[in-house]
């Protein structure tokens, strides 16, 4: 099927293999197709109206909360409810798409799994064809792994399953609809609902979804109009599709009731996307130098800007009815050091008691082995109850400075973060090039969030000064002679050019995908 048509209008640029016909259907392709059709158009000029916006933050102006959607803010509106099987969300783990780790994540313990095709995910054609396919067997309970050393089966109480498809600025180049490249968020969501939805609502469940990298609410606004369309063309009940934002760049920070209310029959809540929230305030306020951050460890949730950021996201989801889901514990338990599992493990139960007792309604982990550590910390304060919405921390008041203060105490630049960087970075590049976007360095669970911070913050420091170029290139002469075989020769192009160039790249995955099947 390699450049043929296989639906009016639509061109495959990739070899189709194994039970991709099952996915591939003329019926389905013509459903991503009619998306591209009638989306596509807005979501380019969306994008270019980033572009428009950092070309004004680079000149000097600095987000505030918007003049015209006052009313939106200061009138009385709920979201719609939210389905019996979304409401106890107190722990989600989350992962990429491949079969092992669906398998895995679904029987962890935690309430619900996030599959990711966009952080977690390195979108080979391969792995973005085969993780659908996963997903439905999920759903039916049919997905099962024999590897010869262990086989692994679904569970009888797997976690509920939500899908993060691929964020507006990420193209996928393997389907063509009229010449054009369909947009990946439109690709892995059509080919995910067309397959799916019914099959989700027919087994007492739904299509939910997490949303990435919105900057705005007219970015969730074009996701409702989506929503919309798609439960009309494939007869879904209206408000069927539930959707959590990732409130992961400074400006949504700034949007988060308009969020809301652009898709409040499909809204389910918010998510305190930390890393890509970090990487945000880097990328958008490159220019300046009294936003450069200091090492990524010494960024904790409790420095001004950060607590400033999650207060509000509590306070705004449930004045609204919807969750508020706290952030990411990537620690990846060792077998071999109790000693570094112990702070480690201390470090992530402090971190969900904080989040526990600020009134969020669940939180994310990247390991089965935290699952129990986090549940615990939940437990405490919600007990029998789903969620803790009810609290709607009338006290918490945070201004658009609060937002902006990214001052962080005590903080510096230290070759350990220098070097923590570069190699962070090299090496999550190189697994990347293999097809792998979710890979443990140093007992954390990197991907491509944390990719982006680490390179950023690389470009941030040389852009102003705070470390030389030459201590950069001896450390990653450092990382690559300690190197086994791979493609180190790539991941060192990559990182040069989305960490050393003149320009700071908007995302690293956009040159990174050239180089993939």
């Amino acid at each position: 099927m390699r450049g043929a048509e296989v639906a009016a209008g639509v061109e495959l640029r990739a070899a189709v293999e194994a039970r991709d016909e099952e996915i591939l259907t003329p019926d389905a392709l013509a459903f991503v197709a009619e998306l591209h059709r009638r989306f596509d158009g807005t979501r380019r000029m969306l994008l270019a109206r980033r572009a428009e916006r950092q070309a004004r933050i680079d000149a000097g102006e600095l987000p505030d909360f918007l003049p015209e959607t006052r009313e939106v803010r200061e009138s009385d509106w709920r979201v719609a409810p939210v389905p019996a099987d979304l409401q106890d969300r107190r722990v989600e783990i989350t992962g990429p798409v491949d079969r092992k780790m669906v398998i895995n994540a679904l029987n962890s313990g935690a309430r619900c799994f996030m599959a990711d095709f966009e952080d977690a995910n390195s979108p080979t054609w391969r792995n973005c064809l085969e993780g659908q396919a996963n997903l439905t067997d999920a759903i039916e309970r049919t997905i099962e792994l024999d590897t010869g050393e262990k086989a692994y089966r679904l569970g009888d109480d797997p976690a509920v399953l939500l899908v993060r498809p691929r964020g507006w600025h990420l193209s996928e180049r393997h389907v063509l609809v009229d010449g054009e490249q369909v947009a990946g968020g439109l690709f892995d969501f059509g080919l995910y609902l067309f397959h799916n939805g019914r099959r989700l609502l027919g087994k007492g469940s739904g299509p939910y979804l997490y949303l990435p990298k919105l900057e705005s609410h007219r970015e969730a606004r074009l996701w409702n109009d989506v929503f919309d369309f798609a439960e009309e063309e494939l007869d879904l009940p209206s408000g069927s599709i539930k959707a959590t934002v990732l409130i992961e760049t400074i400006l949504a920070a700034f949007e988060m009731e308009e969020i809301l209310y652009e898709l409040r029959d499909h809204a389910a809540g918010l998510n305190a996307g930390r890393w890509d929230y970090i990487f945000s305030i880097i990328k958008k306020f490159r220019e300046r130098q009294e936003f450069v951050l200091p090492d990524r460890a010494q960024v904790t949730m409790t420095v001004p800007f950060m607590r400033a950021y999650t207060e509000l996201l509590v306070k705004t989801c449930h004045r609204r009815g919807a969750h508020a889901m706290g952030g990411m514990a990537a620690f990846v338990p060792s077998r071999r050091d109790p000693q570094v599992n112990e702070v480690a493990l201390t470090k992530v139960r402090d971190d969900k008691t904080r989040e526990a007792g600020d009134g969020f309604d669940g939180t994310w982990v990247a390991h089965p082995d935290l699952v129990p550590v986090a549940t615990e910390e939940f437990d405490k304060v919600l007990g029998r109850q789903p969620n803790q919405v009810e609290r709607l921390r009338e006290e918490v008041g945070v201004a658009a400075v609060d937002l902006l203060d990214v001052h962080v105490p005590g903080g510096e630049i230290t070759d350990e973060g220098v070097r923590g960087n570069v190699s962070v970075g090299l090496r999550y590049l190189e697994s990347w090039l293999r097809g792998t976007g979710a890979v443990a360095i140093y007992n954390l669970m990197e991907d491509a969030a944390t990719a982006e911070i680490s390179r950023s913050q690389i470009w941030q420091w040389l852009r102003h000064g705070r470390i030389e170029r030459e201590r950069v290139v001896a450390f990653e002469e450092a990382e690559l002679a300690e190197a086994g075989e791979g493609h180190w020769d790539d991941a060192r192009m990559l990182f040069d050019n989305v960490a050393l160039s003149e320009e700071l790249a908007e995302f690293l995955t956009i040159p990174a995908y050239d180089l993939i099947d």
